[in-house]
């Protein structure tokens, strides 16, 4: 059953799309103000510095779930294995059972570490001694915590989706592009892997001639019901479990739900479900290999086929226009495990990318002009870990990070016009040069 007795209200089509003719602008498409943050804002005086490989990175995270502890166990494991010399100082989160679990286990990992719980976030911004953020709220905070972070003068490691809504996005954006001085990596899976780098220098070297359309999904299949294995506890209590009011922060008040507060996925007043949570890890990378530029159209379709009960969809297709003449097409599922090969088509040739290798085959056409060759990729292990420790490195050496703000701010616009148009059921397209989304 859909579990509307808890109150998980979503958002109206006229909260979806107010303000849509104006996303650059500083209404955030219906959502609720945010109130002015009260992080004391050290960007003008924390020295910005390369920091040596004997000198400690110290940290925090705000947001201790599911991807947030495993954020944790990988940051504690890098110092404890000598991957990295980095201290967890810090943690952030409402929810006091979270935290707790969290902070037990940063303590045990982490001898001579002294690490503090915060339950309202800019407690810990407002700590000097923290040089870098990691962000693994739900994606409906993802913005506000950014920015606060990055005007504490904090480095960031945000999780994905960068934001929930393009308003945010954008927002975020401009404060990113005024503070060069700070490092921002979006979380995204996948872009370390080498296959991306190696397709991306074919891509720009012209060896697939123009590079015409790409196909990428992410399919997996639950029969219980995707994101409901997240446990619901009866017990839990607003105000005593979890300071409710501050979890649903920007999204606005909201009626006591257990099942939103750790289903949220699902729920389209905190989460765009497939697209912004799966999705994204698939469009990045080969975003990133294209460079194509922004993204100018999208049309979707989502549909409630097998899991009737999720207020989000549970099949969705996109097709997405660049404005360098490139189409992607893009599908999800939750439903079935079949999904389509990562691949991108040229006039000349085709890049496969299913597997640890990048694998140009020629088109017939092209036989004699064209030599077909394999890329032969290193097996890099848990490309996470790399985009962790990559993080890490970009605040030692002051070095431009992997999936950053740009390409994050352009997956930004996939992920929201097409949640407008699954729901509206009209094509929008986005114009790079007024940063502006209208449907058509």
């Amino acid at each position: 059953m859909n579990h509307r007795s808890f109150g998980a209200r979503p958002r109206s089509r006229r909260d979806f799309l107010g303000g849509a003719a104006a996303v650059a602008g500083a209404a955030a498409l219906g959502m609720p103000a945010v109130a002015r943050s009260r992080v004391t804002k050290f960007s003008d005086f924390i020295p910005v510095r390369p920091r040596g490989d004997g000198e400690a990175v110290r940290i925090g995270i705000i947001g201790t779930g599911g991807m947030g502890t495993g954020h944790v166990d990988a940051f504690t494991n890098f110092r404890k294995t000598n991957r990295d010399n980095v201290e967890l100082v810090g943690l952030a989160d409402p929810w006091k059972e979270n935290l707790n679990n969290a902070l037990k286990l940063a303590r045990e990992r982490q001898e001579g570490v002294s690490v503090e719980g915060y339950a309202d976030y800019r407690a810990l911004l407002d700590r000097k001694d923290v040089q870098g953020v990691l962000i693994a709220s739900p994606e409906h905070w993802h913005a506000q915590h950014a920015i606060d972070a990055i005007e504490a003068g904090k480095d960031v490691y945000l999780e994905k989706p960068m934001c929930f809504t393009l308003a945010d996005a954008m927002r975020l954006y401009k404060v990113v592009k005024a503070h060069p001085e700070r490092i921002f990596q979006v979380g995204t899976q996948r872009m370390r892997l080498p296959r991306y780098e190696a397709a991306r220098k074919l891509v720009a070297d012209g060896a697939i001639g123009v590079p015409t359309m790409s196909q990428t999904s992410y399919c997996r299949n639950s029969p219980g019901g995707e994101w409901n294995y997240y446990r619901v506890d009866e017990s839990w209590k607003p105000g005593e479990t979890v300071d409710w009011d501050s979890w649903c922060g920007p999204i606005g008040k909201q009626p006591w739900d257990p099942y939103l507060l750790n289903r949220w996925r699902r729920y389209k007043v905190a989460s765009t479900g497939i697209v912004g949570d799966l999705l994204v890890h698939m469009m990045t990378p080969i975003m990133y290999a294209l460079q194509r530029g922004w993204p100018t159209r999208v049309v979707a379709q989502g549909q409630h086929i097998v899991d009737k009960a999720m207020e989000n969809h549970d099949t969705v297709n996109l097709t997405v226009s660049f404005e360098k003449e490139h189409t992607m097409i893009v599908a999800g599922a939750t439903n079935n495990e079949t999904g389509l090969e990562d691949l991108i088509r040229g006039h000349k040739a085709n890049l496969y990318l299913n597997g640890r290798n990048c694998e140009l085959r020629a088109q017939s056409a092209f036989v004699d002009d064209v030599e077909n060759q394999t890329i032969e990729c290193p097996d890099i292990g848990n490309d996470q870990d790399v985009h962790r420790l990559g993080w890490l490195a970009s605040i030692r050496d002051r070095s431009k990070p992997a999936s950053d703000v740009e390409l994050g701010t352009q997956v930004m616009v996939i992920v929201d016009l097409a949640t407008r148009s699954m729901w509206d059921g009209k094509a929008w397209v986005f114009d790079p040069a007024t940063m502006t989304a209208k449907s058509v």
